[in-house]
């Protein structure tokens, strides 16, 4: 394989979802392209359950000169021995979905660098975006930091600080974040690669971690005045999945599809009943 890169960078690109393709939309955009695109492999979605290509795959394919995919499953020895068959500048991972072993790390001259969407070493792990939205932070940001063998631990290289004056949905959140964490990467390879960045350790000290985020966790639990901030940052939060939800007296899941905060309440304007299509919501 040879690079089609205008910056002649050999990388791989290890992403999968909507957000790795915005960090990838803004490499293009200062003429930085990867000779290979990782993803994860297709898998069945929706109602139809039709096989369906992860969004990393479908930009790497549209480009004008489509990028080679790769896409394993797991990343055991195969993937190694694939990844290895030539010389590599570095890696990106963003948004990828499964931790890089030491074994991938070793491969490029440079390690690996990955756009992680939080100030780390606070709010490591999977949801960091979800956590800064449910804990109404004041000020957020993204790291442009060396990937090693535990997650979101390696020294960092870059940070830029965002603030929100209000949340808006979480995917306009993560589609910011990604195209300001894209931006500074674009800016960090050429330093890094120069060695006018020294990589900086994190303070384990003040590490903190968030969890994977289930179905369940959408259920708001109550929904009176003391909890309405709380039910309107989930709102925003778990968009679009796993959305909100609560029970009626019937123990009916009732969807929440829209609502606003408004006089210190959590005003829910539709729903969708269990069984029903959607409707609008009268506030009991």
């Amino acid at each position: 394989m040879t690079t089609s890169t205008s910056k002649e960078y050999v990388f791989a690109f290890f992403g999968t979802d909507a957000f790795s393709v915005t960090v990838l939309e803004q490499l293009k955009a200062s003429g930085i392209l990867p000779t290979l695109v990782v993803t994860a492999p297709d898998r069945k979605q929706g109602r139809g359950m039709q096989l369906t290509a992860p969004a990393a795959k479908v930009w790497a394919e549209s480009q004008i000169k489509p990028i080679p995919v790769f896409q394993p499953e797991v990343l055991n020895h195969e993937a190694v021995a694939k990844l290895s068959e030539q010389t590599w500048d570095f890696f990106i991972v963003t948004s990828y979905g499964i931790i890089v072993p030491q074994t991938i790390i070793d491969i490029p001259a440079h390690g690996i660098l990955n756009v992680h969407p939080s100030l780390l070493p606070k709010h490591r792990g999977a949801t960091p975006i979800e956590t800064a939205m449910m804990e109404d932070e004041k000020e957020t940001g993204v790291t442009v930091m060396l990937v090693d063998k535990k997650m979101d631990h390696g020294p960092i290289l870059t940070q830029e600080f965002v603030s929100f004056k209000s949340w808006p949905a979480k995917p306009e959140v993560s589609t910011t974040l990604a195209e300001i964490g894209g931006t500074l990467l674009t800016e960090t390879i050429p330093l890094y690669l120069s060695g006018d960045i020294t990589p900086q350790k994190q303070d384990h000290s003040f590490a903190t971690f968030t969890k994977k985020i289930k179905k369940q966790d959408g259920e708001l639990s109550s929904l009176d005045k003391a909890s309405a901030r709380e039910n309107y940052l989930k709102y925003l939060a778990l968009q679009p999945w796993p959305g909100t939800f609560f029970f009626d007296e019937q123990n009916k899941r009732i969807k929440i599809t829209k609502a606003r905060y408004e006089d210190d309440l959590f005003v829910i304007e539709k729903v969708i009943p269990e069984g029903k299509k959607e409707q609008d919501y009268t506030q009991k």
